[in-house]
């Protein structure tokens, strides 16, 4: 929280803030949110500007007292000034930001977003031990039998209904510079390797009189949503504990048991 009279402390807030938003954005599953994204920027543009103004003022105030370690004062005193007329430089910058990210939302605010004919839904997200059966088939090469196995995870429309309710749709599969897409008829396998995750998403249709991306099946309201949601999960556990029951057909041995939420992680 910033505290607005320690400069260190905001400004250290300022970049986790600056960080957290990097790796936010890395994927935006909804394009209405731009302009709420660049409204906030363009504020905190125009507070980094006053910021770098008010320090370059500082820097200059304080000219007198500044002196390099062997005591020169007057190396010192230039190197304040040259800080200043930095610090000047980077408002200048600062304001130019502000300019472009003015005009950006300008034009996000008349973007009228439309729906995309077809979405993806979460059937199945695996990781780490649980992942490694599958990820040594697509080492081997053999992605059809990797694709067979995940798709044995695919229950219709009770895996449709839990992804919706859980937020777990996107207008295409999550990926990353790691990541590797396969596609396979209505299904994208979507693997890492390098660090052990294996993904499989089903193409889904929306209703034409769907919300957007993520906001789940249209119910009558909140406790509707809620029952219907909880009646997909509790029908996702309890066909998998019928296949752990029987041995299951692809988990490896060494797994003793698999989690209860597997293909709800994402």
């Amino acid at each position: 929280m910033p505290t607005f009279n320690d400069p260190t402390a905001d400004a250290e807030e300022a970049r986790q803030a600056l960080r957290g938003l990097a790796h936010a954005t890395i994927r935006i599953d909804d394009p209405d949110r731009l302009y709420g994204i660049v409204g906030e920027l363009l504020g905190s543009a125009r507070s980094f500007e006053q910021s770098l103004i008010q320090m370059a003022g500082a820097s200059l105030t304080y000219q007198g007292r500044a002196a390099h370690d062997d005591g020169d004062r007057n190396l010192g005193a230039a190197d304040a000034w040259a800080a200043a007329d930095a610090l000047r430089q980077a408002a200048q910058h600062a304001s130019a930001l502000e300019s472009s990210l003015d005009q950006a939302s300008g034009h996000l605010g008349r973007i009228a977003w439309q729906r995309p004919q077809r979405q993806w839904v979460t059937v199945v997200f695996l990781q780490g031990d649980e992942a490694e059966q599958v990820l040594d088939l697509v080492d081997r090469g053999d992605l059809d039998d990797a694709l067979s196995q995940l798709r044995g995870y695919d229950y219709g429309d009770e895996t449709t209904n839990a992804a919706l309710a859980n937020g777990h749709v996107y207008d295409e599969p999550p990926t990353d510079l790691n990541s590797q897409r396969v596609d396979d008829d209505d299904y994208a396998l979507i693997y890492s390797l390098a660090l052990g995750h294996a993904g499989l998403y089903r193409a889904y249709i929306p209703p034409a009189d769907a919300t957007t991306a993520g906001d789940g099946p249209q119910h009558t309201g909140p406790a509707q949503d809620a029952a219907n949601a909880e009646a997909a999960r509790r029908a996702l556990d309890e066909r998998r504990n019928r296949v752990r029951g029987d041995g299951s057909w692809f988990t490896p041995d060494r797994i003793a048991e698999v989690k209860r939420n597997r293909g709800l992680e994402r």
